[in-house]
Order: C-alpha cells, then sequence, then structure tokens
C-alpha cells in the first residue's frame, strides 16, 4: 500500500505527488507551517489525505511549541489550527481533522495530563484518525463493488485512489474491491487538466496495482459513452452538502450530464467526514480558485501566450440530480439524499 500521509520523530513525510510519475519522493515536513505550505501546493492532495495531513500537522505544531503554560499552549494551539485550515478552502475533510484534533486537546486538557504528556497524545489521535481512513476506504470499496457487475468498464475523473487518502482510496477503492472480488473490471483514466492528477496520478497507482486501464483526454469522455463503452462512471469529492450537491475536480460536473444523457450509473464515493450537512446546497461550497499558471503552463513550459486572462476554478459541484447513489463508508444513499444522507450520519 502507498504511504501517502505518515509521521516519523523527524515530522510529517508526504509522497510529494507533483513530481510523480516521474519521481517518487518522500520529503519530510518539520513545522507545521511547511505542512500547510505541502497541503497549499498540492505536495499531498485529495480531501481525505489533507484531512490525514492536517492532523498531523496540527500534532506537530504542538510538538514544536515552547510554550511553558498551558495557558500559554492553549494560544498556540489555536494558531496552528488557524494556519493549517487556511491551507485550502473547498476540501472539508481538512476542517473535520482539525475538529477531531480539537477535540482531543480539549480531552487531554480537561483530563489534567501534564503539559508534556499533550503532544503525544495529539500525536496518537493523528495516527488513529490515518488507521480510521484507511478501514472507512476499504468499508466504501466493499459497499460500492456490490453495485457493479463484472467486467465493468469504469470512467473516473481526477484520482480519487490511494494517492487521495491514507490508503485504498475512495472511488479507486470500489475498483479494488471488484477487482478484488473478481469482477475482472477496467477503468478508463481521464487526463483531468490542467493539474494532470488523472494522467500523472490516476495511471500510475492503477498501473502499479495490476488495474487495466485507458487513458484519455478529458473531451473524449463523451465519444466513448455514445460508443457504449463505458458501463459506470465513478467519482470521489471533496464536499458533500445536505441534499447530495457534491463538489469534486473540476470537470465532474460535465461528466455528470454525460453521463445522465447515456443512461449510466453515476456514483460518488467519499466518507462521512466529507458531509456538510450545515449547507442546504451545493451553491454554498467554497471554490478554490488556483493559480493561472496551471492552465498556461505544463511541466514550466508555456502552452499559452504571454499575459492571457485565465480562470482556474479547481472545483465544480455536481447536481444531486445526476448523482445515482452515494457511497459511503457507513452505506450507500440514494435520493432523497436530505433524508438518507442525515440517516447515514445518524448512524455514527
Amino acid at each position: 500500500m502507498i504511504r501517502t500521509v505518515d509521521w516519523t520523530e523527524e515530522g510529517v513525510v508526504m509522497l510529494d505527488q507533483r513530481k510523480l510519475p516521474r519521481e517518487e519522493l518522500y520529503p519530510v515536513f518539520k513545522t507545521h507551517e511547511e505542512v500547510a505550505q505541502a497541503i497549499r501546493q498540492m505536495v499531498v492532495r485529495g480531501a481525505p489525505a489533507i484531512g490525514v495531513a492536517a492532523a498531523f500537522g496540527i500534532a506537530l505544531g504542538v510538538r514544536n511549541s515552547k510554550a511553558a503554560s498551558l495557558e500559554v499552549l492553549d494560544r498556540d494551539f489555536d494558531s496552528i489550527s488557524s494556519v493549517i485550515c487556511a491551507s485550502r478552502p473547498t476540501a472539508i475533510n481538512l476542517f473535520w481533522a482539525a475538529d477531531q484534533m480539537k477535540e482531543c486537546y480539549t480531552r487531554l486538557r480537561v483530563s489534567g495530563v501534564s503539559r508534556a504528556d499533550i503532544p503525544g497524545g495529539l500525536i496518537e489521535k493523528a495516527k488513529a484518525l490515518r488507521e480510521a481512513d484507511i478501514a472507512a476506504n476499504r468499508r466504501m470499496g466493499m459497499f460500492g463493488a456490490e453495485l457493479i457487475q463484472s467486467e465493468a468498464r469504469i470512467l473516473t475523473h481526477c484520482n480519487a485512489g490511494e494517492l487521495a487518502t491514507a490508503g485504498y482510496g475512495t472511488a479507486l477503492g470500489v475498483v479494488y474491491a471488484a477487482a478484488e472480488q473478481g469482477k475482472n473490471v477496467s477503468v478508463y483514466a481521464d487526463e483531468t487538466r490542467p493539474f494532470l492528477q488523472g494522467a500523472r496520478l490516476t495511471a500510475w497507482e492503477l498501473q502499479r496495482n495490476g488495474i487495466p486501464l485507458t487513458l484519455i483526454t478529458d473531451n473524449m469522455a463523451g465519444h466513448f459513452m455514445k460508443a457504449g463503452r463505458i458501463d459506470y462512471v465513478i467519482v470521489g469529492a471533496d464536499r458533500i452538502a445536505a441534499n447530495g450537491d457534491a463538489a469534486n475536480k473540476i470537470g465532474t460536473y460535465g461528466l455528470a450530464v454525460l453521463a445522465r444523457e447515456h443512461r449510466i450509473p453515476f456514483f460518488v464515493v467519499a466518507p462521512v467526514s466529507t458531509l456538510d450537512l450545515s449547507l442546504k446546497d451545493g451553491d454554498q461550497i467554497p471554490i478554490e480558485e488556483r493559480s493561472g499558471e496551471e492552465v498556461t503552463h505544463l511541466n514550466g513550459v508555456a502552452v499559452a501566450p504571454a499575459g492571457v486572462r485565465v480562470a482556474n476554478p479547481a472545483f465544480d459541484v455536481t447536481p444531486h440530480r445526476f448523482i445515482s447513489a452515494i457511497i459511503t463508508d457507513r452505506g450507500v444513499a440514494r435520493e432523497p439524499f436530505v433524508e438518507s444522507l442525515a440517516v447515514l450520519i445518524d448512524r455514527g
């Protein structure tokens, strides 16, 4: 299994996903500011992996704190969390993980443990969140594989596999689980412009795991659907509103519309930590706008005229009416999502 994010005594280790598939590098980030910068610069990406990285970053910041008293450490904790939470706005898992770490910190404080014992407690909590993510991904894979027929051809967008999580994956976790059941599935992977997560990451990961795949450009998806070569579209999500509207990598919405036109099931796979029931619908989901250079350049080489105006939203929102099912670690939700998602939350 790929170790996307891990803890060492030196700091937080992450697989640098900007370098794949050319290089497999595991730099160590020694401060919480460095972890926040790594999240911002997409060294690590994918909502669940960002959440785990955030938890480790907070634990690292508290371990590095010079605060002599618990009162000063309280202020440091809030400052560290603020730095981590400011790194990226759309993936709710980041804020969920920060809340989990805050709850852990508060429990440690009221339990009367010493100042010296608090960092160790937070480190153990972050490690537990990492293991819980892997277990959740395997449950999602199991639930999702039940919906997949043998010999299925699955279209996926961006990367929602081991690289986007602590291990196993969300959307690709369904693929892996189906393959483990002997269903002989294969994947069409969209390249996913502009950051090429499909071409660089999904293709690398699927090849590494022995899953048959075909890499296509984003604008080929409709052609292959019309030709009858796609049986399912399966994607991840970075935030899901109460009504089932789902934010995922830019381009997902278009695939959902195409899937509806061609009567192809469209599945969203995400843990319950990705649900944000405080938001009525997807219009309230914040959409990150990234640097225009990601669009105008490829590997540092300009592919557009200098000075051209660029729009680069990192995500779009797929309305719930285009989603056949939302597969979570607590089960499968279907319309009406307002009711079924609330039921899954209550199961926790």
